[in-house]
């Protein structure tokens, strides 16, 4: 069984900002997958099945994320080789794509809070949004929208993870990043 968890906040205030391009990526992938919704309130998030994967959304805000990690990942479980984390990534040129197991947070804090809870070997679908030219605006560019032009970039890594998930769920880290690495707003998909 793989747990494939998207990162972002809940509410409706935070639909489509950059911070939460991983609950994007997974409602596209419930949606592809035909996934059913899964009932239990201790996972403290939306939990969705189809076939042997498990789609996690977490309910407690991005800097606690890792309470319904590990809740789910108790509950059926699942070791840290069949957990899949789709996130932004501030350090990638929007639109670029990487896969990474185990390391820094690189300062996210719904990655921190999984690493203390469960662990840091895990792998990790690292979407680019870009940085701010400040450091100060960081959290108010995370927590925006993105505009017109880069909502575009964005749909198409959307459809290319769609495109690629088998792949994700079945191939190993370096074949991954050999095949399906995406540099950035310029890359063909």
């Amino acid at each position: 069984m793989k747990l494939v968890v998207g990162l972002g906040n809940p509410g409706d205030k935070y639909k489509n900002t950059r911070h939460n391009i991983g609950f994007e990526v997974v409602d596209r992938l419930i949606s592809a997958t035909n996934a059913q919704k899964v009932s239990k309130k201790s996972f403290q998030g939306d939990l969705f099945k189809a076939k042997d994967t498990l789609f996690l959304k977490p309910n407690t805000f991005m800097n606690l994320s890792g309470k319904s990690v590990r809740a789910t990942m108790q509950f059926y479980k699942i070791d840290l080789d069949s957990l899949i984390v789709i996130h932004d990534d501030l350090d990638l040129p929007l639109g670029s794509l990487k896969f990474k197991r185990g390391g820094s947070s690189g300062g996210h804090n719904g990655l921190k809070s999984i690493d203390e809870l469960v662990g840091k070997e895990y792998l990790r679908v690292r979407v680019g949004i870009s940085r701010p030219k400040k450091k100060s605006e960081v959290v108010s560019f995370v927590l925006s929208p993105f505009r017109e032009e880069e909502r575009e970039i964005i749909l198409k890594v959307i459809d290319y993870l769609e495109k690629i998930f088998d792949q994700i769920l079945t191939l190993d880290l370096n074949q991954l990043k050999s095949r399906y690495t995406l540099k950035g707003v310029n890359a063909s998909i």
